[in-house]
């Protein structure tokens, strides 16, 4: 028997291939976006807090005045 069949991805597509929706990589494409210009901001803005300091620093950051006054 010869017999044509269609392949379940459809007559265009490749057999044993998925493809996800365009939905779906719109989403992703739009959430990768959000976030990169959330971080742009976030650290254009620097620190929310005066004086606030990363945990990386030494010891020595802790006597240090922010206001610049005296002890």
């Amino acid at each position: 028997m010869d017999e044509s069949r269609e392949s379940p991805a459809g007559a265009g597509g490749a057999p044993g291939r998925l493809m996800p929706p365009p939905a779906l990589c719109g989403f992703l494409l739009l959430l990768a976006l959000v976030f990169t210009a959330s971080y742009a901001v976030g650290a254009a803005a620097g620190p929310v807090a005066p004086g606030m300091h990363g945990t990386s620093g030494s010891a020595d950051t802790e006597d240090v005045d922010p206001h610049g006054g005296g002890h």
